[in-house]
């Protein structure tokens, strides 16, 4: 027999402690972690298909790994993904972004939460399982993940992921859930710029700038103000965008609380489709100079996180629909499947979609052990 080949990916899973006791360890857990990656890289969405996938692929999978008793059944995958604590699990996906040495300087780090809807266990009075997580936008690279407490939100869950990521250099924007000025004090404090939502949630702020900005409108305030404006075609309807960046003025009550507040920006979206017109006006505070064009940039790139991650992760992962619900597993299934999404999308050698390139790491043993890191 030739000499067993190592993945690379199989020294980031080296810091998972073995929770079980001895007698119930008839299949390493290397093993089964390493084998729900590989059948959800090929196509699985479900312990079910990740224990056919072991079984088609066994003589391959005994390649690089022990199998000591074959191929775990699907009720082992269950039962040791859903004990594995979620945050030993996401220390193992940091330690593979860190071998990634991607750096986040002048990147844009979009913060958002994913709700997994089918979780919802009403018989059992548990809420569905929410997830925030931090999206590198330009990387198209999951950086981190917070699962929210039960009787939490993000407000709480949002600084721990900021501690597990290195930001410095990064312009981090928030819808207006993490519109607080705790959030923004510690995004200055891992040397981040903040783009930062706001509504109704914070006392007068939402009103003063719209007041503010309507007394521009009306002239009784002038002064500099940055413009920047774009029209396109998306999702067939013709959309006009106008965004608008001012200083923080001195009327703006408590400014101060706000660390390195430095500018204000009113957004104007006027879409057309089958000849209705549609019109929505949207406002963020940022630590960044009033230039409309760079917040701009940071704005339209916080909606990468929702159509590079969570509409993905829907559409070919069944993210939305998967049911798992005891204990973990939710939180560390949506890890691996955040993983894999952004191991696909680092891979030049695939073509295609992240349908396609699924479906060829499903069929083709080669482009699978290559996307593994497989020598």
């Amino acid at each position: 027999m030739s000499e067993r080949k190592s993945p690379s990916m199989l020294a980031h899973f080296a810091r998972l402690e073995d929770f079980r006791v001895d007698r119930t360890k008839d299949h390493k857990l290397i093993d089964i972690v390493l084998i729900a990656l590989c059948a959800i890289i090929s196509g699985a969405n479900d312990f079910v298909a990740m224990e056919r996938f072991g079984k088609t692929k066994q003589g391959w999978l005994a390649e690089f790994l022990e199998l000591p008793n074959g191929i775990p059944s699907h009720d082992t995958f269950r039962r040791v993904i859903s004990t594995l604590k979620p945050e030993a699990f996401v220390d193992c996906f940091l330690s593979w972004v860190d071998a990634l040495q991607t750096a986040t300087a002048g990147k844009i780090v979009a913060i958002d939460g994913k709700t997994a809807r089918a979780t919802l266990d009403r018989a059992k009075n548990k809420k569905a399982i929410h997830v925030v997580s931090a999206w590198a936008t330009d990387n198209h690279l999951l950086l981190g993940q917070v699962p929210v407490a039960e009787k939490s939100n993000e407000i709480t869950a949002i600084p721990l992921l900021l501690e597990m990521i290195a930001l410095e250099g990064a312009i981090v924007t928030i819808d207006a859930m993490g519109c607080q000025k705790e959030i923004a004090a510690k995004i200055r404090q891992e040397k981040a710029d903040y783009v930062l939502a706001v509504k109704g949630n914070q006392d007068h702020l939402e009103d003063d700038l719209i007041s503010h900005f309507a007394a521009r409108d009306e002239g009784t305030i002038r002064g500099k103000r940055s413009v920047f404006e774009s029209k396109g075609k998306a999702h067939g309807r013709e959309e006009y965008r106008r965004y608008e960046a001012v200083p923080v003025p001195h009327t703006l009550r408590n400014r101060e609380a706000w660390q390195d507040l430095r500018s204000l920006c009113r957004t104007t979206t006027v879409a057309i489709k089958d000849g209705q017109t549609s019109a929505e006006t949207r406002y963020f505070i940022s630590s960044l100079a009033a230039d409309a064009k760079h917040l701009a940039r940071a704005i339209r790139g916080h909606w990468g996180i929702e159509n590079g991650l969570h509409w993905v992760l829907d559409v070919y992962f069944n993210d939305d629909r998967s049911r798992a619900r005891q204990e973990h597993a939710a939180a560390n299934l949506g890890l691996l499947r955040r993983w894999v999404l952004s191991l696909l999308r680092q891979d030049k050698t695939l073509t295609g979609s992240i349908e396609k390139k699924r479906l060829v790491a499903g069929w083709d043993d080669a482009s699978r052990a290559k996307l593994l890191g497989i020598l």
